[in-house]
């Protein structure tokens, strides 16, 4: 990982995976990205063929069903799905970082060997539930609670935003909730939550302004009662765990805000080179090639940017700093990137059949989500000792 950074090449084994994801995305994922858009519709065959390549087992070890690859493995397979769709890369980085990863940090042996098989073979999806109405970067807001009655947890409440939380192969949840106080504060547990349990609900899906291939749904928890051995981790130590889970996880929103920058990069250059007025290509105007030559430049410092955050972390370094760094870069150039590939392609930009517009419509939650542009301004002047 560090050579790469010195040398500028990837080393074979993790080249040899970009490129075979890069096929897949172009010759699976892209052909259906626009119906699924437009229908709304969780695109099973093509999480499908995802399982059956193994990425939802990348950065897992081979015990548990994974690849035995790492966490930038994982990365470059978002990157290169994210060239094409947005919520096809969300739903594998939801599944991996937020479903799978939470129960391999923290869970026991008796949870990682009965839910990291099947969540490392794609055969299920996890979800994690954390945000409320009231609270998400805000801990202190949360309002679920979980009671212990005996050798059963009791948990009420309600979550909203879930990724991944109501497909047909979604399994688990992961949930956060209030599980009792400690000198005036909340203590706040993550517990296991299968789905099939009674007084679990995942409501209607919300109509979103993009990613609509993508699933996600608001959640309702009236007395549902797993077993007390469902604790993921220690009790009290569920948010300060899930800050390392997001931590990491921005690094992979990083990757596949990449392959949203780079996809209307190379969306761009093609248009530009195709599309005639006034007698010329239109990418032989300065206009034209220097915008794209900006937007070529945004994608890739944001690129070095999580890859640097990612050599990080695998070296067992601290790399909060670099990972919101590389969270803040990237999804403001996927954005602006968006913008202006839009504004190249003009009114083609702005109908829904072409890449660009999906892109425009679907980078903005990258702003928002594991963590506002807000947010990781605070974190990282925060490490800076402001």
């Amino acid at each position: 990982m560090t050579d790469f950074l010195a040398t500028g090449s990837l080393p074979d084994e993790y080249r040899e995976l970009a490129l075979t994801v890069r096929d897949f995305a172009n010759r699976v994922v892209a052909p259906v990205a626009a119906k699924h858009d437009a229908e709304h519709s969780f695109p099973y065959e093509v999480v499908a063929g995802m399982a059956e390549m193994g990425l939802f087992g990348l950065p897992f070890p081979e015990e548990y069903g994974g690849m035995g690859g790492d966490y930038f493995a994982l990365c470059l397979a978002l990157e290169e799905l994210g060239k094409v769709d947005q919520s096809v890369a969300i739903t594998l980085e939801a599944g991996v970082s937020l479903g799978a990863m939470p129960v391999y940090r923290f869970g026991n042996d008796k949870q990682k060997q009965e839910w990291l098989p099947q969540l490392t073979s794609g055969r299920a999806l996890a979800a994690f539930g954390l945000t409320e109405p009231g609270a998400g970067s805000d801990a202190g807001g949360t309002r679920t609670t979980a009671v212990l009655d005996g050798d059963t947890w009791v948990i009420n409440g309600s979550k909203q935003f879930i990724t991944n939380s109501g497909t047909d192969i979604t399994r688990l949840v992961t949930v956060t909730a209030v599980t009792g106080q400690v000198e005036g504060k909340k203590r706040i547990s993550t517990i296991l939550v299968p789905t099939e349990t009674p007084g679990f609900v995942a409501e209607p899906a919300y109509n979103k302004v993009g990613w609509n291939a993508s699933d996600t749904h608001p959640l309702s928890f009236t007395d549902v009662r797993v077993p007390a051995e469902n604790l993921l981790g220690e009790e009290g130590r569920g948010y300060a765990n899930f800050l390392r889970i997001l931590d990491e996880g921005r690094i992979a929103i990083a990757a596949l805000s990449v392959g949203a920058a780079q996809g209307c990069v190379d969306e761009s250059v093609r248009y530009a080179k195709e599309r005639e007025a006034f007698g010329q290509q239109i990418g032989r105007n300065q206009a034209i090639a220097f915008k794209i030559a900006r937007m070529e430049a945004r994608a890739h410092a944001a690129r070095t940017a999580y890859y640097d955050a990612a050599a990080l972390m695998l070296a067992g370094k601290p790399f909060k700093k670099q990972a919101s760094i590389a969270k803040l870069v990237a999804s403001e150039a996927a954005m602006d990137n968006a913008r202006d590939a839009t504004q190249i392609f003009g009114g083609y930009g702005f109908m829904n059949e072409y890449a660009v517009a999906r892109h425009y419509r679907d980078s903005k939650i990258l702003e928002i989500g594991e963590g506002t542009t807000e947010v990781q301004l605070m974190l990282i002047g925060r490490e800076l000792g402001l």
